[in-house]
């Protein structure tokens, strides 16, 4: 891809809201070119005054080069050293909750650390980066102990993200992760509520079985429901060979509940 039309992908980053279809579409693209002229541009808008250009720079090398052949990131090593250096001198919510993004995506475990103090930020759009972003690292002690702070989250967004970081994500088992799956069980944003119970039911915590039961009878349920209700089962069976109501009903003979 020539130069100018390299300069017109990025051009096209920065048109229209920053969630619209267009301007992400050009970043995909040019994530999916990721080369080192593309890795260049993009480190060149890291340094630009504009936040838009930063946010967009780090949207851009936050995948860059990663497509469904090629799920390695091109820049790996780079990209992190650039992302880290300029998050630490970052004061825009948005560009920061982009780099916040790219540094979940690269993977580099050392993130975890220069993320983990974000979870006191003002911004609830920064601590929802956050949440998300940890949530690749979910089994690393500092950022289960983010994870769990941020459980707690005034903002629904950041609480769901956090919750389904340490109860789906993380392979970790703690007293500490267990009472912040707990206390989302009545939760106020149902989607949270049932993040909660997928945690619990991953780890075989029968003080999941009445909020699971609760869904369950109702009529409608998410599969996610079926899957925690056979985790809790130990079947590996597929969910449509599980109807809720079977699902209840054994649940309520294997643990010994009556209705």
């Amino acid at each position: 891809m020539t130069t100018n039309a390299i300069d017109e992908l990025f051009a096209k980053t920065l048109i229209g809201e920053y969630d619209d279809d267009a301007p992400w579409a050009a970043v995909h693209e040019l994530r999916s070119l990721g080369t080192q002229e593309i890795f260049d541009k993009a480190v060149e808008w890291c340094r630009s005054s504009e936040p838009i250009k930063r946010a967009r720079a780090a949207d851009v090398i936050a995948q860059l080069g990663q497509t469904a052949d090629h799920p390695e990131h091109a820049f790996p090593e780079d990209s992190f050293i650039v992302i880290a250096s300029l998050i630490k001198i970052e004061t825009d919510a948005e560009p920061l909750s982009s780099e916040i993004q790219a540094l979940g995506h690269i993977g580099n475990p050392r993130a975890v650390r220069i993320l983990a103090p974000f979870q006191i930020h003002p911004d609830a759009g920064v601590r929802f980066a956050l949440a998300c972003a940890l949530g690749g690292f979910a089994d690393d002690s500092m950022a289960v102990d983010a994870l769990i702070k941020l459980t707690r989250d005034e903002d629904e967004d950041v609480r769901d993200w956090a919750t389904f970081g340490i109860g789906a994500l993380s392979k970790s088992d703690s007293s500490a992760i267990r009472e912040a799956l707990v206390a989302r069980l009545d939760d106020k944003f149902e989607d949270v509520r049932e993040e909660a119970i997928v945690g619990l039911a991953r780890l075989k915590d029968e003080r999941v079985l009445p909020a699971l039961l609760l869904v369950l009878e109702q009529e409608d349920e998410p599969d996610i429901m079926i899957d925690a209700a056979l985790d809790m089962l130990g079947v590996s069976e597929s969910v449509e060979d599980w109807p809720q109501a079977r699902c209840a009903a054994e649940l309520r003979k294997k643990f010994g509940l009556s209705r």
